[in-house]
């Protein structure tokens, strides 16, 4: 949210249904002025549609929209002070780069002698100065992504809209778009929203995510929190790889339960007062999380440890995976290339250790 608690758009209860299918359901969402918000899932989650609902294109069956105070849940699309920026740019092939930024200005009837500086100012925020008479086909991919940009923002939005902008380049130019959006929307100060399947891109570029799957929104938070304390099984396993434990509490001791696998084996983790022994649970840890050393070690103090085998060893350049068999099932652990381990190889006998807060518990997700 905006650090003063101000809130550029809101949904709330917004559900969108097309025949028998429920696309959008029940969806409750306040993004801060000023703010870059993903929403964040897999294909046919309900992004797109809930943001086509925020740009006018789609009409919620139920809820409403708020825009900087006003509800324009039924204000057409053309009279909503947002625009957005498709996956295809849509550019004027016929016209100079400084022509088709300058569009958007005449559609707004906005006075000709304020073209041009709005324009060059335009321009110079997407780092396209100097350009302006070359027409788009002349252009590479991130430099028309940039003028789509520019057309889109020279109207001073209120919001400006993402709808996967970045899908048609490749990987290396998609990166670095990935820094380019964010330095522009912060120098800007414009409020984002952005949709994307990709979970890194998300984590990259967001003050906030919505993770959202069968139409609802699954979790709400800033990408530490959606990673290190994710809150369904869903958003656990769409975010990143994890290790997911069933377990079934031993004791509690203060804010924390025990699950035990022998004298010198626990699980500890934290949780709030609803849980008891005897209670089961889904727990996750992220595998870098994991730290692994030879069997014996103390592991970390107060928190988690196993003993296990190492059945597999896989190499991924950057960092190497082992997936250590253990009482509380297979469990993978990522250390660093350059971290200094001892061999460690198919059959070694090991020891798993982690902060108890380091776990999260999984809930099951939203029923439909």
């Amino acid at each position: 949210m905006a650090a003063d608690g101000s809130v550029a758009i809101a949904l709330e209860g917004v559900s969108k249904g097309f025949g028998e299918t429920r696309a959008v359901r029940d969806v409750t969402v306040a993004i801060g002025e000023g703010e870059f918000f993903s929403l964040l899932g897999p294909s046919g989650c309900g992004k797109t549609t809930t943001l086509r609902m925020i740009a006018g294109f789609e009409v919620p069956d139920e809820g409403r929209i708020v825009l900087q105070g006003q509800d324009v849940t039924s204000v057409s699309a053309n009279r909503r002070k947002v625009n957005m920026v498709f996956q295809q740019y849509a550019l004027f092939p016929h016209m100079s780069i400084y022509d088709n930024v300058a569009f958007g200005l005449k559609v707004k009837r906005v006075p000709r002698g304020e073209h041009s500086e709005r324009v060059h100012e335009m321009l110079r925020v997407v780092e396209l100065e100097g350009l302006e008479r070359r027409r788009t086909r002349q252009l590479s991919g991130g430099q028309q992504q940039r003028v789509a940009l520019a057309r889109a923002l020279v109207n001073k939005p209120a919001a400006l809209l993402l709808d996967e902008p970045l899908g048609a380049l490749d990987v290396k130019l998609r990166k670095q778009m990935q820094f380019e959006l964010k330095r522009i929307q912060a120098e800007l100060g414009t409020t984002f929203v952005y949709v994307t399947h990709d979970q890194e891109e998300a984590l990259a570029m967001s003050d906030r995510i919505a993770v959202m799957n069968g139409g609802r929104v699954e979790q709400i938070g800033n990408p530490r929190e959606i990673y290190e304390h994710p809150e369904t099984a869903f958003v656990a396993d769409f975010i990143g790889s994890l290790n997911a434990l069933d377990l079934l509490i031993d004791e509690r001791v203060g804010a924390y339960v025990v699950a035990r696998f022998g004298e010198d084996e626990r699980i500890v983790v934290p949780v709030d007062s609803s849980y008891r022994a005897g209670d089961a649970l889904r727990v996750a840890v992220r595998p870098e999380r994991v730290q692994i050393g030879q069997s014996g070690d103390a592991g970390v103090d107060g928190g988690s440890r196993l003993t296990g085998t190492i059945d597999e060893v896989v190499y991924l350049g950057m960092y190497t995976q082992f997936h250590v068999d253990t009482h509380a099932g297979r469990i993978v652990s990522h250390r660093l290339a350059d971290e200094s381990l001892a061999p460690l190889g198919p059959g070694t006998r090991v020891t798993l250790s982690w902060q108890a807060e380091q776990a999260s518990i999984l809930s099951d997700a939203v029923s439909a």
